[in-house]
């Protein structure tokens, strides 16, 4: 062979290799990103064409897929959507998933690694391959008591169970219908999408653990609170409850809620300023104790922790090294201190578990197409926040403000009620939030919630005492009453 043809053939051989190289490239190792790619249509029908798992709240499947004759196969179907959104999610066609939706989807998909066995034995059977089913620890009577008390209003609530983290309901307002998002008709699709997105109140927003997080304003107090405890504070100890508090380097002072005293004296038991909520009382009291310690006692009730329930939550923030004015203003949970509803309940929750924080979970068993279990959650201690004796001098504290303060709205007949109200301000041109955050029975809760109206609802005198406290109340009564039949 002459010079050229061999270098013709060295060429050629050379081209060959490239392909062969570049076809098993894109097959083998390239094939996840392009199965995962979203212009990818037969990925889409692939996806949709399984019988993909249903979402189950107290035994009952609140979502799950309906045979449609179109080239999906199934539809996602949302049995009262709206009431679970926040939770499930949407599964779309168009925007893909979000939810449980997107953090179970392996499993609901049938495509998780636990299903190895299930898929292999319908390959040989011929038979549709199934999605496992995924079990909340929500209560779908709580879930809709507190949807109901909270109504309209923008805000959110969330409640737990103290003893185990359990997730027994999650609520935001406004919500939306996941349905309208899951349907096959792209231009709906997209048309309900838009819709959802230039509503100025963010229904798509999951205040409970994502989003925006809030101001706790008082409520902040029950970490100060039980900071000063674990420095050596008893709820009798003497503290400076002025009418006024002075901010040291500036000309700003700090006051109460409507301009109040609270006491003659300037004077009163810690117990007092929790129970009548003293803001001057503990913005002095976080300057005495210093930013250091209450930041490290936040730290113990979870602020700023990772948390994944499976959905992603978004960390509570502290104030960065505030000097003494700031430490004042973040001691009333306000200045940069912020907070989500779940954080606020996971404080409650803490309180109530004899100073244990348990780590919060909304999936309690992922089971099989024949009903084997091939997960469970079990319950997990996050942090230990604050000792037994502390946590029950904190929960008598508690009770005083329920039973006597400011979360009087809050009081249930024959039942001791711990909770603490919250107003906390936005710095706009707007009325403050209202909270409240509590537990129920006080000596053995079976229940820990937090609840917040934004802007007070629109009722520009509304706080937390007088908004969100019987919001509060109504879904404790709920609690109680199916712990007594059994059925929570």
């Amino acid at each position: 062979m002459n010079e050229p043809a061999r270098r013709l053939s060295v060429i050629v051989l050379i081209m060959f290799l490239a392909l062969m190289a570049a076809a098993s490239w894109i097959q083998v190792i390239g094939a996840d990103d392009l199965n995962q790619d979203a212009r990818n249509v037969r990925t889409l029908y692939r996806e949709y064409g399984n019988f993909r798992g249903p979402i189950v709240v107290d035994g009952e499947a609140v979502v799950w897929s309906e045979p449609v004759d179109d080239p999906f196969n199934f539809q996602r179907t949302y049995a009262n959507g709206p009431l679970y959104a926040s939770t499930t999610g949407f599964y779309s066609v168009v925007y893909g998933r979000t939810g449980l939706e997107q953090t179970e989807n392996e499993v609901l998909s049938g495509t998780a690694d636990s299903l190895f066995w299930t898929r292999l034995g319908n390959l040989f059977s011929g038979e549709q391959q199934q999605g496992a089913s995924v079990e909340t620890t929500l209560s779908g009577v709580l879930q809709q008591t507190a949807a109901e008390a909270l109504g309209d209003r923008t805000g959110a609530v969330v409640a737990l169970d103290p003893a185990t983290g359990e997730i027994l309901a999650m609520v935001t307002s406004p919500t939306y219908d996941p349905a309208a998002l899951a349907g096959h008709t792209t231009s709906e699709v997209n048309n309900a999408y838009a819709d959802l997105l230039n509503r100025e109140d963010g229904p798509l927003i999951n205040r409970a653990i994502a989003g925006d997080t809030y101001p706790p304003g008082s409520t902040f107090k029950l970490v100060v609170t039980a900071a000063a405890l674990e420095s050596g504070y008893t709820p009798e100890t003497e503290v400076y409850a002025p009418t006024e508090l002075d901010l040291p380097q500036t000309t700003s002072t700090i006051g109460n809620y409507g301009g109040a005293t609270c006491s003659s004296t300037d004077y009163m038991s810690l117990q007092d300023a929790l129970r009548i909520s003293c803001n001057t009382a503990f913005a002095d009291l976080g300057m005495s104790l210093g930013w250091s310690v209450i930041e490290r006692k936040a730290d113990a009730f979870g602020w700023g922790e990772d948390l994944d329930i499976p959905l992603s939550v978004t960390p509570s923030r502290l104030s960065e090294d505030p000097n003494a004015a700031q430490t004042a203003q973040s001691a009333i949970g306000q200045f940069d201190v912020r907070a989500t509803p779940l954080q606020m309940a996971m404080v409650a929750a803490a309180i109530g578990n004899d100073g244990t924080l348990m780590r919060p979970y909304l999936v309690d068993t992922v089971r099989a197409p024949d009903l084997k279990v091939l997960s469970t959650t079990e319950p997990e201690v996050l942090r230990e926040s604050m000792t037994s004796k502390d946590a029950q001098d904190l929960t008598d504290m508690m009770v005083s403000v329920v039973a006597d303060g400011t979360g009087r709205s809050a009081r249930i007949d024959g039942v001791d009620v711990a909770g603490k109200t919250g107003t906390a301000e936005t710095g706009q041109d707007t009325a403050p939030h209202a909270w409240f955050v509590s537990f129920a029975p006080a000596d053995d809760p079976v229940i820990a919630l937090a609840v917040i109206v934004e802007e007070g609802g629109g009722e520009t005198s509304a706080t937390g005492g007088s908004l969100a406290a019987p919001i509060a109340k109504t879904i404790m009564q709920r609690a109680l009453e199916l712990a007594r039949e059994g059925e929570l």
